[in-house]
């Protein structure tokens, strides 16, 4: 802004001039369009905007007249922007998004989507009442545990299982119940952060278990954990690595080792499986641990995610011997951790999928499965839909690639996939990821960049959404 000079700033309005001109709130709120909008939006919130909006034009005012910028009492100018305010507060923040990442399990996106029969289910609890905690052939209060505690322990092969909130919560409720004030034995190379800054010595100790490390980074050796037990230990920990793999001069004892010494130590021994991995995904090039096989080999309790490998909704899942998932489920801290109605909608609804082996309705495994050759012809598919909509110099090329599991699972892990790599003379990669992340009123889509160019992986966009991606590209790169 240029400095007025001494004359112009004198011939300028004071400030207290400049004012007079401001309509008054009630004023403002008499005009139609805003008569109109307190009928829809509320009359207190479009009140609050236009007191806002007056008291940040007063407040300019009485800046000096060359820093005042572009104030104006208008009253047309004011109502669009008490409009445009109230408009900004009621749009919602959390939006749908297209994910063309290639990355299955995104958590900044969500992870794992739910199925349609998922959601409609949510809906129809959501929106009525529901036998929650009521047992209506006997008419007495029950527990919600009932609606997913007996498909999750023939699932995990346990005898029996609970929910809470996360597998955070989970782990932490399992140290303070069956280890709080005592030690727990864990290897020095299991001590590991996974997103958002959580790591399990901080988990250990907030539950109010003792950290008892053994072995070194690398390498520990079930003799190390004999070595370490005494009277105060309660609890033998392992923890899957999730979202790092550890190669070269390295060393774990087997999950069995562990078990079979928790039983001569009279020690139970507790699994933190992260992911949650309940079907077997070997033939779709996916290798993690599956539940239910740490539950046969003997392990006392097991944790692990319902929204990262299972498929289903954010859930912590706690499964294992009838006794100790009692004492857990006994815990006052239970209640504080556990799960709502709608969240054991989508959960029931996940795990019938499972035990009709209809892995195919549920999202995040279809995704997994699906042959990078079908990925492919998806691809030619869609380009050559597309390029008739596409003005000007825009190059598409087919290319071998791969997708990831992503939410800390399968790390070292990649699916073959057929990628569309996009370039355009107009714009470069990056400016393309940005119109496509914020296209103003359609929705965004999330891309990544590779070598300079736009990639898009079809796995991770569902076949519905084809349409919508197709007409943001088409704005994007025009």
């Amino acid at each position: 802004m240029k400095r007025l000079t001494k004359r112009a700033q004198k011939t300028q309005p004071a400030p207290s001039v400049r004012m007079r001109g401001i309509p008054s709130v009630d004023e403002l709120l008499g005009r139609p369009r805003l008569l109109a909008l307190a009928e829809k939006a509320g009359r207190s919130l479009v009140t609050q905007s236009a007191r806002t909006v007056l008291a940040d034009l007063r407040a300019r005012l009485k800046k000096p007249s060359g820093d005042a910028g572009e104030a104006s009492a208008d009253s047309d100018q004011l109502e669009m922007r008490v409009v445009a305010q109230v408009e900004a507060q009621l749009a919602p923040s959390l939006v749908r998004v297209i994910n063309a990442t290639g990355v299955i399990l995104h958590t900044n996106l969500g992870r794992s989507p739910l199925s349609g029969a998922a959601a409609a289910r949510i809906s129809e609890i959501a929106t009525r009442y529901s036998n929650l905690e009521y047992e209506i052939e006997s008419g007495k209060r029950g527990q919600r545990d009932v609606h997913t505690g007996r498909m999750l322990a023939r699932l995990a092969g346990a005898e029996a299982a609970i929910v809470v909130n996360n597998n955070a919560a989970a782990v932490f409720l399992v140290l303070n119940t069956l280890s709080k004030g005592a030690e727990t034995i864990v290897s020095r190379g299991e001590l590991i952060e996974i997103g958002d800054g959580f790591r399990i010595p901080d988990i250990m100790a907030e539950s109010g278990a003792i950290v008892r490390e053994v072995g070194t980074t690398n390498r520990t050796r079930i003799r190390d954990y004999e070595r370490a037990i005494n009277k105060g230990t309660r609890l033998l920990l392992r923890v899957h690595p999730s979202n790092f793999k550890m190669t070269g001069f390295t060393a774990r004892p087997s999950l069995e080792e562990l078990i079979a010494l928790g039983r001569r130590s009279k020690i139970p021994v507790f699994e933190d499986l992260g992911s949650g991995c309940l079907a077997d995904l070997a033939a779709s090039g996916v290798s993690d641990p599956v539940v239910a096989a740490s539950c046969a080999a003997g392990v006392s309790v097991v944790s692990f995610s319902g929204d990262k490998l299972l498929g289903g909704p954010q859930a912590g899942i706690i499964a294992g011997k009838k006794e100790i998932i009692e004492r857990i489920r006994r815990n006052p801290l239970f209640r504080a951790l556990r799960v709502d109605k709608l969240t054991i909608a989508a959960l029931e609804v996940t795990l019938r999928a499972y035990l009709r082996g209809a892995f195919d309705e549920i999202p995040a495994l279809r995704m997994i499965r699906l042959h990078a050759d079908a990925i492919g012809e998806r691809a030619r598919k869609f380009i050559a839909q597309l390029q008739p909509s596409v003005v000007g110099d825009v190059t598409f090329r087919i290319a071998e690639g791969f997708s990831v599991i992503g939410g800390g699972s399968t790390p070292d892990q990649q699916l073959p996939t057929t990628l569309i790599s996009i370039a355009c003379s107009r714009h470069s990669a990056a400016e393309l990821e940005k119109r496509l992340r914020q296209p103003g009123n359609s929705t965004p889509v999330i891309a990544r960049i590779e070598n300079k160019q736009l990639i898009l992986d079809l796995r991770t966009v569902f076949a519905g959404e084809e349409s919508e991606l197709a007409a943001a590209l088409a704005s994007a790169l025009s």
